[in-house]
């Protein structure tokens, strides 16, 4: 069938695979609460409705928090995966994809190496940061930073 979308909870395949395309350092989990399936089993019980998570009160959700929360990005059902909004299950070192769907020039930009950092070189391999490497995804913005004093002119040295 030409042009159909894969079954909801499938994992989403390209003409190439994502990591050969775009190789990435590991995500940076936080200790203790990765991979998730560690606590979340399946057939667990999942409330769909937007609340408070208790267990994971450190994490502050201040990326569009008015219209957003954990499962917009987390599968219920696929604890280990991500899911884009059309369902399709990705895996964390495709989270580039998920953050796209929202910021695509900074995807665009991410993938020409114009943002984020790429290691590497120019004609040979690389390898690219993913977004959470540099940016929280619960809350990406950084926060401000306390300029440098200018540097002393030469006669103020003297």
């Amino acid at each position: 069938m030409t042009g159909a979308k894969p079954a909801v909870g499938t994992v989403a395949a390209s003409a190439k695979p994502a990591a050969a395309l775009f190789p990435v350092a590991p995500p940076p989990f936080s200790d203790g609460v990765f991979p998730c399936s560690e606590c979340h089993k399946p057939g667990d019980k999942v409330d769909r409705v937007p609340h408070k998570v208790e267990f994971h009160e450190d994490i502050v959700l201040h990326h569009d928090e008015k219209n957003r929360w954990c499962l917009d990005c987390h599968d219920a059902a696929h604890r280990d995966s991500l899911h884009l909004a059309d369902g399709r299950l990705i895996p964390f070192t495709e989270s580039y994809r998920l953050c796209g769907q929202c910021h695509g020039p900074t995807l665009r930009n991410w993938k020409a190496g114009e943002h984020g950092k790429r290691t590497g070189s120019w004609s040979g391999a690389k390898q690219y940061l993913l977004c959470p490497s540099c940016h929280s995804p619960h809350s990406p913005h950084f926060k401000p930073l306390k300029p440098k004093s200018p540097p002393l002119r030469q006669e103020a040295i003297k």
